[in-house]
């Protein structure tokens, strides 16, 4: 069977930013490989970080001159600055042991059986803003509490598209895709709503 990059959310109410993306990173040096560039399908250039699991992956997997399936979190301050931070690699045949009677099929047909695609993110927050002029909206994450901190951590995602100003402080579910350095909404699903503040 072939490992989702994007799990089922376990919880109704699951906070989380995930997506994946196809591209070449180049680290900015060969002895630092934690910071570099992702260079996507399209020759777009996106600066990124590596975390923790990840960069042992790296170490032992990758060729740097290869494009890979990166799973990835997005960040940002507006619709034109995406950072990415990786967070893992889906490579079925080589990194998850899938065995297929047809090893030689594209990884972009693997992706389109799990109903994903290519720069495809699953977003999850409360949508803490509208702007309806410039069809943008922004949606509030909150991450989980590690155990060594009290404080639960948040950080906010700017995303293009249109949703009404009535679902305020609502917690969305929204499928987006990346566009060069936007984030786009293609859907949203209500899973709870908020009061809105007017």
């Amino acid at each position: 069977m072939i490992k989702n990059p994007i799990q089922e959310v376990t919880n109704k109410l699951q906070y989380r930013a995930i997506g994946i993306v196809n591209g070449i990173y180049n680290p900015h040096a060969d002895d630092q490989i934690n910071r570099g560039i992702l260079t996507d399908q399209n020759g777009k250039e996106i600066e990124t970080v590596v975390l923790g699991k990840a960069l042992a992956l790296m170490r032992k997997y990758i060729n740097f001159q290869k494009s890979y399936f990166w799973i990835v979190y997005p960040k940002n301050k507006n619709t034109q600055n995406l950072h990415l931070q990786i967070v893992g690699i889906w490579d079925p045949y080589q990194l998850n042991n899938f065995v297929d009677q047809d090893p030689k099929k594209n990884k972009f047909d693997l992706l389109e059986e799990l109903n994903l695609t290519d720069n495809y993110f699953s977003i999850r927050g409360d949508l803490i803003y509208v702007n309806s002029q410039k069809k943008e909206i922004v949606i509030k994450i909150l991450k989980s509490p590690r155990s060594n901190k009290l404080k639960t951590n948040n950080f906010k995602l700017v995303i293009k598209g249109e949703v009404s100003r009535d679902l305020l402080n609502s917690f969305l579910s929204l499928d987006v895709i990346r566009d060069g350095s936007s984030l786009q909404m293609i859907k949203y699903d209500v899973v709870k709503r908020g009061l809105s503040e007017k």
